[in-house]
């Protein structure tokens, strides 16, 4: 962030708090399904990762692979999350953007980065 974003930002903090409270809003409104197998196990998830749902078809449960059936979940975890990441980024973008603050303000993938 250079300085004139920064200087922006400290120039009307109510406004940088009330988007971040709509930002707060949008994120929790998220939801982006993953899924592995050819759609054979489905996770949705929330803006906050929060897990919604948890889908297997009939035919991977019949299969009584415990060991295949955790890895399907664990891959459609892992594709909703990175689906839910993009869309927390775009929705930091959006509401950020038109207060003139960069997009790249935040980093790639923030405010879920990896230890």
């Amino acid at each position: 962030m250079d300085m004139s974003e920064m200087m922006n930002m400290l120039k009307n903090p109510q406004a940088l708090q009330a988007k971040a409270k709509e930002l707060q809003a949008r994120t929790s409104a998220i939801r982006e399904t993953g899924q592995a197998g050819g759609g054979m196990a489905k996770v949705t998830l929330s803006g906050d990762m929060e897990m919604i749902e948890c889908w297997l078809s009939p035919e991977l449960i019949a299969t009584n692979d415990k060991s295949m059936i955790e890895d399907l979940v664990r891959a459609a975890h892992h594709d909703a999350g990175e689906k839910v990441k993009a869309s927390v980024q775009t929705e930091m973008n959006t509401i950020f953007g038109s207060m003139g603050i960069s997009p790249g303000m935040f980093g790639s993938g923030a405010p879920f980065r990896s230890a």
